[in-house]
């Protein structure tokens, strides 16, 4: 039953952008240039964006108020150090183009550290209907422009102290997602209620500016009793649909698209998969029924389709969509129980990734062992069965075309750990570890080898993307990358987590390929990782500044998220991460499952060669 409110659902009439092919552009954020200041040792460090529909040879003049502090304008980089500056200074940027100077960026006030605390605001805590008491926990982020003024706004959500993974009973507190500038004013909070259970395979949502008007929307799963950003109730506010070991198997599903502006609820429509019968998906007492994924995928080529997903560990149904001119469409729905989809089924991860793995100018969601095509056919499956951990990027560059490193659950796979092509899956080379193998890494590490380096646990130890095992000695950290220093390399992004706690103190590391093992170049004192073992921060992403990546970790105390900036000088100029759209469209699923680093469309690393100007436009 649809609610009052909600659009009707039906098939997407082809349009001009449904015959896109790669000479398309794509819809984009409109950014401004990010400027971000911190006092060092040196003075002040800034940097800032080459966006996306800028000439990699713009070059910029830097202003201290009104005082040009460059003799010529900087080209080889967007980063500049000025030795005089203080805590008290502003600062400016001005883009040079054909030897004329443009309109100044937005002023930078100077960090006096290279982290800013962003306060939020912890929900109130309560009392489960068996007496249980909770709290709240700042838990997954993601990033987008809410308001369109260019600059990125923070979606939180907030993770009950009693949140369950999906194989345990118990009744949990509710999902709350708020919206925060950087400064710490909160723009609205979303009750997702009492019939949206916690934890990390619940709720996915999405932030991203799917109708192209320059303001993202926020899209995710609801439920009667969600009470949108203005205070609206989505359906009956009094319905109860948790059964006494918690779960919530029965009554409506829904999916709404918020407003990021104020979070109010756009429209509602019934959540696509649906449930129907909970043993038709693997168990019949609600663990694999309600394995959700999400994602965002240029399906058209040109602009931005919502993906949701149900279940991976057997059968598995994604079903996209559009938002547009307020009206949400479906545009098509994939079964692995479909007739010719058997091969489909039990082959997803606990997180997606989606890019144009068949240079089509489409793109495609890797959704683990298999993929599907952007028309929603399916377009391979690899047999290898699940899996935690996947990257999707060029790794290879003497391969045209894109690669999947993944890791695989079943002791019988015949790899634990593989590379394949990402657009055909053909196995390219893989270890036989006859074990649950639960972590792997790409990330180009090491400069001596041509490419990514791979690394999984469970023994595999450190190989070349060729597949070579250059030791048996690999990185003790297997859950995130983060390009941090100057450097063309990638450092790794963990936490230490000593087992009795579930988080830890989040740090990055770098690989010292010489003595095989890590150097600590930040540890992020008075923070917390999330998501117990994974250990990944609320968000990485290049939020500011120029392509190098920010990180925002909770603050311990649970008041605010601690965002933490490079100050790193660096040589290279490349344009900024978020209008690389395989990069920008790995921030969007983030926080989808267990959290995996986003990648770029194109090999960045040693050796590379300098990309091209995304082919993007902005609204």
């Amino acid at each position: 039953m649809l609610l009052a409110a909600a659009v009707a659902l039906g098939t997407l009439p082809l349009s001009a952008a449904d015959t896109a092919s790669a000479a398309n552009a794509r819809q984009m954020e409109k950014l401004n240039r990010g400027l971000v200041a911190v006092k060092v040792n040196s003075g002040v460090f800034l940097s800032w964006r080459l966006l996306g529909t800028e000439a990699a040879s713009t070059s910029f003049n830097v202003y201290r108020g009104s005082t040009k502090l460059n003799s010529s304008p900087v080209t080889g980089s967007t980063s500049f150090t000025d030795p005089q500056g203080s805590t008290s200074s502003s600062y400016t940027v001005r883009a040079v183009v054909n030897g004329q100077e443009q309109a100044a960026s937005p002023a930078a006030s100077v960090w006096g550290q290279h982290f800013l605390d962003i306060p939020v605001q912890k929900p109130d805590g309560g009392i489960t209907p068996d007496g249980v008491s909770y709290s709240y926990l700042p838990n997954d982020a993601s990033a987008g422009d809410l308001d369109g003024d260019g600059d990125y706004e923070i979606v939180l959500k907030w993770e009950p102290t009693n949140a369950k993974d999906n194989s345990k009973s118990g009744y949990t507190g509710p999902v709350y997602l708020d919206a925060y500038e950087l400064n710490g004013s909160r723009l609205w909070r979303i009750n997702l209620g009492r019939n949206i259970r916690a934890g990390a395979h619940y709720t996915q949502f999405l932030v991203y500016d799917f109708d192209g008007d320059g303001k993202a929307e926020v899209v995710c799963k609801t439920a009667d009793g969600t009470v949108d950003g203005t205070g609206v109730t989505i359906g009956n506010a009094n319905a109860d649909y948790r059964n006494s070991g918690g779960y919530v198997l029965d009554g409506p599903e829904y999916l709404t698209v918020f407003a990021g502006t104020n979070g109010r609820a756009l429209t509602t429509a019934n959540y696509e998969p649906p449930r129907g019968k909970v043993s038709d998906w693997g168990d019949s007492y609600g663990n694999r029924v309600d394995r959700f994924l999400a994602g965002v995928a240029y399906l058209d080529g040109v602009r931005p389709s919502i993906v949701m997903a149900r279940g991976y560990y057997t059968r598995t149904v994604l079903a996209a969509y559009d938002w547009r001119g307020g009206q949400l469409t479906k545009r098509w729905i994939f079964d692995s129980s479909s007739s010719g989809n058997s091969a489909y089924a039990g082959q997803g991860n606990h997180s997606l990734s989606t890019a144009d793995v068949d240079n089509d100018g489409k793109d495609e969601i890797i959704y683990g062992s298999m993929a599907v095509d952007d028309n929603g056919k399916g377009l391979y499956s690899t047999r290898l069965g699940h899996g935690d951990a996947m990257h999707v990027s060029d790794f290879d560059t003497d391969r045209p075309g894109l690669e999947a490193f993944q890791v695989h659950e079943s002791a019988g796979a015949q790899y634990g750990a593989e590379m394949h092509d990402a657009g055909s899956g053909r196995i390219i080379w893989g270890v036989h570890t006859g074990t649950d193998t639960g972590r792997g890494m790409a990330a180009d590490i090491d400069p001596r080898h041509k490419g990514a380096e791979m690394w999984a646990s469970g023994g595999v130890g450190l190989h070349t993307v060729k597949g070579v095992r250059i030791s048996t000695t690999a990185p003790a950290s297997y859950n995130f990358a983060i390009w941090w220093d100057g450097d063309l390399l990638r450092e790794l992004l963990d936490h230490n987590w000593s087992g009795s706690s579930a988080t830890g103190v989040g740090r990055i590391d770098k690989w010292d390929y010489n003595s095989q093992r890590l150097n600590t170049i930040l540890t992020a004192s008075g923070t917390n990782s999330i998501n117990h073992t994974k250990g990944n921060p609320s968000l990485q992403a290049d939020l500011l500044g120029d392509w190098r990546e920010e990180v925002i970790w909770p603050r311990s105390d649970g008041n605010a998220l601690r965002l933490y900036t490079t100050t790193a000088a660096t040589s290279h100029k490349l344009h900024t991460l978020m209008h690389d759209p395989v990069y920008r469209l790995g921030i969007a699923w983030q926080n989808t499952g267990y959290n995996q680093p986003p990648h770029t469309s194109f090999y960045l690393g040693e050796g590379m060669t300098a990309p091209g100007q995304p082919n993007i436009y902005t609204p």
